[in-house]
């Protein structure tokens, strides 16, 4: 359900109420009593998407899904697998005359 903006055109009153689409419009302010209350043109809401994703986990193929679980997957164990470094000594010419 979302939230109108309302405005009283006798006192001003500035409001937002929660209400559902099916609802009509109000037309008492809560506030004075009068039939002066406007519902004003809002800004709406964004959409939110929660989750992991919104095209990936919903529209895509099944065949799809699979291979990018095998490919997350194979990437996964290849970055817990232990790394090996190789160091190299750098060798730094003195200076003469010391």
């Amino acid at each position: 359900m979302p939230t109108y903006e309302y405005e009283c055109g006798s006192c001003g009153d500035h409001m937002e109420i929660f209400q559902s689409m099916k609802d009509d419009p109000l037309k008492k302010c809560p506030k004075c009593g009068k039939n002066k209350l406007q519902r004003l043109i809002g800004t709406g809401a964004g959409i939110i998407f929660k989750g992991s994703g919104f095209y990936q986990t919903d529209y895509r193929s099944e065949n799809y899904r699979k291979s990018a679980k095998s490919e997350s997957s194979s990437s996964e164990s290849a970055a817990a697998a232990p790394k090996t470094e190789n160091k190299t000594e750098k060798k730094t010419k003195g200076k003469t005359g010391e």
